[in-house]
């Protein structure tokens, strides 16, 4: 074993592959893929999910992953060592998930709550706890904590360890919710039928734009969390086999909340004929608690765990998501593992102080600290997720797919052949499948990427209100202020990083930074 991989970089696949799957499966995962599936016909909506995921999602996760091992560095050197000019796409990837961890850890302190709360009455804690201030502080510090606490460890002791005790005991509760949610009885067909009953006619184009920015987002692609975690692989890690397990890892957990989910809120109705809402944080924070309690003594046991399992979700998630940011802190300023993850993380949480806040305003009724006409946590997550992340990932594709070799010649830059064979050369071995890579990085997936991006642009400015698209002055704020710090963003590379050196992992080795 290298010295490189004993101290700075994961042991092996396995480690590598749970710790990218644990940033992948999140709390998106449990609530908008169900939602988003039983909405959008069902089986048919899972069938164009799973295509999204192989013709985008699966090409934007090899892409990143490769760039990231291939440099062995932050996202800023990683996109340096291609083109100079490209390095400000790895400070937009570094910005977007340490803005997405600033709303992100506000959630992940309500799933610690109602975790500790599961053996007392659940039911009324999303309105008293969003409401209380202190509490959502105390709740969002703890969970902040034990995210640092992990990085502090580093990416052997730290990442890896936790992801290979986490993420099995992720799936074996989840499977465990879903065993116990087929058998509760009545109500349970019906939820299955709702979720599962293929309705091509139910699809819609909505549904494929919805399926195709669903398979995009979940599995944490644009956020620069894939070079950094690609970038801590060595050689005996493959990308390709290593993408496509992540992918599957993803989408069956996905798949499998849906199946624990359903049947329950089913079943809560054929018992008490009370119809709940079935979406979002209302049927995380509030549906779900009202249908434990009518289980009894049991629901408190399966409320436990599955408040357990959401908070693991969101942990394995912000522990990647402050990484990136961590990683360029330590080799841009020769900073200490230690130091560099406790001035991310307090900036983070001081930030996330008042999206906590702001949040709690909306979720019982009252007004105050909107931006645009949102909360906090909507605004971030307009500007993160649907604005900023396609750019990143678009931005990886034309890195990778026309800037990483140069032919001699307009024939050979144009030539997907051509790209397969430099980057078998270079050591991204897919097989049969290098050719239609190539194809797809060059041509295919960018395009997919910019219809998510445009038509996600078109949904904030253009809403639909009362079955009609309408024009929102606030939905353009929050498009102009994601372009605006995008541009902020190039503007600060130019002046100060382009000609400077931004680190590699092994600074992090020679300066014992670790």
């Amino acid at each position: 074993m290298d010295t490189e991989k004993k101290v700075n970089g994961f042991v092996g696949g396995l480690g590598f592959i749970l710790a990218a799957a644990g940033s992948a499966v999140g709390l998106g995962n449990l609530w908008s893929f169900p939602y988003k599936t039983s909405q959008h016909g069902g089986a048919a909506f899972v069938f164009v999910y799973i295509i999204s995921v192989i013709v985008m999602g699966f090409i934007v996760m090899i892409a990143e992953i490769y760039l990231g091992k291939r440099a062995q560095a932050n996202p800023v050197s990683s996109y340096k060592k291609i083109n100079n000019n490209l390095g400000w796409i790895g400070l937009l990837s570094i910005f977007v998930p340490f803005l997405v961890t600033c709303y992100y850890a506000v959630l992940g302190g309500y799933t610690v709550k109602f975790t500790l709360n599961s053996f007392s009455d659940n039911t009324s804690v999303m309105q008293s706890f969003s409401g209380n201030v202190g509490e959502v502080i105390l709740y969002t510090a703890i969970f902040m904590i034990l995210v640092m606490v992990v990085i502090m460890a580093g990416v052997q002791k730290g990442i890896e360890k936790s992801s290979k005790i986490l993420m099995p005991i992720l799936f074996v509760i989840l499977v465990g919710i879903v065993m116990c949610s087929l058998f509760l009885g009545n109500g349970v067909l019906e939820g299955l039928n709702y979720y599962l009953n293929p309705d091509f006619s139910a699809l819609g184009f909505d549904g494929v734009l919805a399926a195709m920015g669903q398979a995009f987002f979940s599995l944490s692609l644009g956020m620069g969390v894939m070079i950094s975690y690609g970038s801590y692989t060595g050689k005996n890690i493959k990308v390709g086999k290593s993408a496509m397990m992540i992918a599957i890892f993803d989408t069956l957990v996905a798949f499998l909340a849906g199946l624990a989910i359903f049947p329950a809120i089913y079943h809560y109705y054929a018992e008490t004929g009370i119809e709940l809402t079935n979406s979002g944080v209302v049927l995380m924070f509030s549906s779900l608690p009202i249908v434990f309690k009518s289980l009894g003594i049991a629901g408190n046991i399966v409320s436990f765990f599955f408040f357990g399992m959401v908070s693991i979700a969101a942990i394995t998630s912000a522990i990647s998501m402050l990484e990136v940011a961590t990683q360029f802190i330590i080799q841009k300023f020769s900073i200490k593992r230690k130091k560099a993850i406790a001035i991310v993380g307090s900036i983070g949480y001081l930030v996330s102080v008042p999206v906590g806040i702001s949040l709690g305003f909306a979720l019982t009724g009252k007004e105050g600290m909107t931006i645009a006409g949102q909360d906090w946590l909507t605004f971030f997550d307009l500007i993160g997720n649907t604005v900023l992340m396609p750019v990143c990932a678009f931005g990886a594709c034309i890195a990778l797919g026309w800037f990483t070799f140069k032919g001699k010649n307009a024939k050979e830059n144009l030539s997907s052949n051509y790209l397969c064979s430099q980057l078998e050369e270079d050591g991204l071995k897919l097989g049969k499948f290098g050719k239609v890579f190539s194809f797809m990085v060059k041509y295919i997936t960018p395009i997919l990427i910019a219809v998510v991006e445009i038509f996600g642009i078109i949904d904030i400015v253009f809403p639909t209100q009362n079955g009609a698209r309408e024009f929102s002055g606030n939905g353009l704020v929050v498009v102009v202020t994601a372009y605006a710090i995008m541009l902020v963003f190039i503007v600060l590379y130019f002046l100060f990083l382009k000609k400077k050196e931004t680190g590699s992992n092994e600074d992090e080795i020679t300066k014992n930074l670790s």
